[in-house]
């Protein structure tokens, strides 16, 4: 029974060599065929990396302010001034760390207040919404309707609340192009434990990728202060008003006692009630000392939180020209072209042959 066994598979395996070899002489009879595949794709592989454009890609990479590191003695001190009833304004940043930094400079106003930002290129002034227009190919089909007849579509002083409803509906179009999928614009935290994000721009000019990529790092960065600090910078300015409203009520004092003890000198010390003003001026001194030095107490703390929530990001690295440029090399294509078309034409050579026994 084993020995038939053997025989099975033997035989099994000779019809396998003999399937093997019959494929072998039918595709190398086609070799004509698959040589000009080959040839074809080799072409169309050659072709693509020649009329590719580079892209050019600058990265930022910067470091995000830990709002947990407030030591030490400026730690004891906002908590006194907490337990004292006190505001200074300690932290806004929970809204703005990590993951959510990320979606804001991808939000429609952090790029839109980049795009109409202002760059001076070849001595001459324009809008990075304009550049981006030239780049995707939008601006020649507005010259082809008639719709821009100049060389800007936005004016390099033009505000968000400016625009009117074509250029707001072509901003949203720009906005897509830079943060939908395969976007221009991609923003990467590789650790969430790590507090360091890069922002890196991709497009086939070099200078719009370099600037983008600087300018809408600070606009967030500018929007991320000026909403973090908001609070202890209203409180710095409530607490430098009262400040110096009491100095000036204590200077009024000081000069009120001393013109009350001019008015007492040399009179009779029996009549003890020409020394009430006097007195009276004593006790304002001493009321407005006490306030003040409350005052100028919180007024520095205050400050010290200011400069504690200031500024928000730090760079790492910026991008420098010339920028890293990333095109097909020719090759390399041609090689990868032919391999592939080669396949192909094998693929479709085996299933056509199968097809045939099928039906027959």
């Amino acid at each position: 029974m084993e020995h038939v066994e053997n025989i099975h598979d033997e035989i099994s395996l000779k019809e396998l060599f003999l399937k093997l070899g019959e494929w072998w002489k039918y595709l190398l009879s086609r070799w004509v065929i698959i040589l000009l595949a080959g040839l074809l794709g080799a072409g169309i592989g050659l072709t693509y990396a020649w009329l590719t454009k580079p892209t050019y890609q600058a990265v930022v990479t910067f470091a995000l302010e830990d709002d947990k590191g407030t030591g030490g003695g400026l730690s004891g001190a906002l908590g006194l001034a907490s337990s004292l009833g006190i505001d200074l304004g300690t932290s806004a940043g929970g809204a703005f760390s990590g993951a959510n930094l990320i979606e804001l400079m991808k939000s429609r106003r952090m790029v839109e207040k980049a795009l109409l930002s202002k760059v001076e290129i070849g001595n001459k002034i324009i809008t990075l919404a304009d550049i981006l227009l030239d780049i995707i190919g939008i601006k020649k089909e507005l010259k082809k309707k008639g719709i821009l007849r100049g060389d800007t579509f936005y004016p390099v002083d033009i505000k968000s609340n400016q625009l009117n409803l074509l250029q707001d509906s072509i901003i949203k179009v720009l906005h897509e192009k830079v943060t939908g999928s395969g976007g221009l614009l991609a923003v990467t935290q590789k650790d969430k434990k790590i507090s360091i994000i890069s922002v890196d721009v991709k497009t086939t000019n070099e200078l719009f990728s370099k600037f983008f990529a600087e300018t809408i790092v600070k606009e967030v960065s500018d929007f991320y202060i000026e909403t973090k600090s908001k609070k202890a910078k209203t409180n710095v300015a409530i607490l430098q008003k009262q400040a110096d409203s009491i100095r000036n009520e204590l200077n009024q004092a000081i000069t009120g006692v001393a013109v009350s003890s001019d008015n007492t000198y040399n009179l009779n010390p029996a009549l003890n009630v020409n020394r009430v003003p006097s007195t009276k001026k004593q006790v304002d001194v001493q009321a407005n000392t006490a306030i003040l030095t409350q005052l100028v107490t919180n007024l520095e703390m205050a400050k010290v939180t200011l400069m504690r929530e200031t500024p928000l990001i730090q760079i790492i690295d910026r991008p420098t020209l010339p920028l890293k440029k990333d095109k097909p090399g020719k090759l390399k294509s041609l090689i990868l072209g032919g391999i592939l078309a080669g396949f192909l034409a094998l693929v479709f050579l085996i299933i056509q042959r199968v097809g045939k026994q099928i039906m027959q």
